[in-house]
């Protein structure tokens, strides 16, 4: 197995121009160029011979070289002219199979095709581990990771660049602007920590936005108390589009005709809420505990009093 091609900017510029290609903007084709950060993100995905690496995007081929020194990859490529640079660059890898395809069947949900090619590289060992490893097309970063974490599958870690806007969103906090459905369904069951902040210049071409490297790791415990994960995710978004509304209106709107103004009230009630509580203004805890009590209420079964 020949080394990873070192695939600097000025290496690109010659293999675009050689080959007549253009990086498509449209499908968020910028290309890391720092060999450092490429080794940073392999360092933290601690990847090992029984790891299993999902790669989305993989462009040329750059990252998916440094992955396949380590572990099995399946990655993933939706472009024809990408797809065929990434070909040349792992011909000599047994370990990476390729796949020609959109990652997404639809925006909640994985493609059956790569879902059935990490389940046949997982299931070579029982060992093996999932991990999703990947500089990510900026327009698909958000369904991917949430969809990966609503799916079935055994994963055990993301390594991921994604725009600093998008990174923001994630780790944000109760009672600012950046706080979302997105912030509470992953912070309710992930740990998330942002690796480094990146600035356009490490790219090729530059986004006109800056980035980061994010880490995910499960957060088993906490998910598992999670009533109804598929509710909870589409309580999340109805509520969060009215963020700034009063929740008890909200929440009785939303649960119309199911359960009565006087059912919601007592759900709010045994959580302490002030009346002019707005979800914006709820914890995490609080909004999976929320959650799970109105969950409660719509089989019938006897409400907690417990506080958080």
């Amino acid at each position: 197995m020949n080394s990873p091609k070192r695939q600097t900017r000025s290496h690109l510029i010659s293999l675009f121009q050689e080959q007549g290609l253009h990086p498509r903007g449209d499908l968020g084709q910028n290309f890391l160029i720092d060999l450092n950060l490429l080794e940073l993100i392999v360092q933290e995905a601690r990847l090992g011979p029984d790891d299993v690496v999902l790669e989305v995007g993989a462009g040329t081929g750059g990252l998916t070289t440094y992955l396949s020194a380590a572990a099995a990859v399946v990655s993933v490529e939706y472009d024809s002219n990408m797809y065929a640079l990434a070909s040349q660059a792992v011909a000599d890898r047994p370990n990476v199979t390729l796949l020609h395809t959109d990652a997404l069947k639809s925006k909640s949900q994985i493609a059956p095709v790569v879902i059935e090619a990490v389940q046949r590289e997982l299931a070579v060992d029982p060992k093996r581990r999932l991990k999703l490893v990947a500089n990510l097309p900026y327009h698909i970063a958000t369904p991917l990771i949430a969809n990966l974490i609503a799916s079935d599958l055994p994963w055990e870690l993301m390594v991921v660049t994604i725009q600093w806007e998008l990174a923001e969103r994630m780790l944000a906090k109760p009672r600012t602007g950046e706080y979302s459905a997105l912030s509470v369904y992953l912070q309710a069951q992930c740990h998330l920590k942002t690796i480094r902040k990146l600035g356009p210049s490490v790219f090729w071409p530059p986004p006109t936005v800056d980035s980061a490297i994010v880490r995910i790791d499960p957060k088993p415990e906490a998910s598992s108390k999670i009533v109804n994960r598929g509710a909870f995710q589409s309580f999340l978004r109805d509520i969060f589009t009215q963020r700034r509304k009063l929740l008890r209106g909200v929440v009785v709107n939303l649960f119309k005709p199911r359960l009565s103004k006087q059912q919601v009230d007592t759900v709010l009630a045994s959580m302490n809420f002030p009346q002019d509580t707005r979800a914006e203004e709820l914890s995490v805890d609080q909004l999976v505990e929320l959650s799970n009590r109105l969950q409660r209420c719509l089989s019938d079964e006897t409400l907690p009093v417990n506080n958080i």
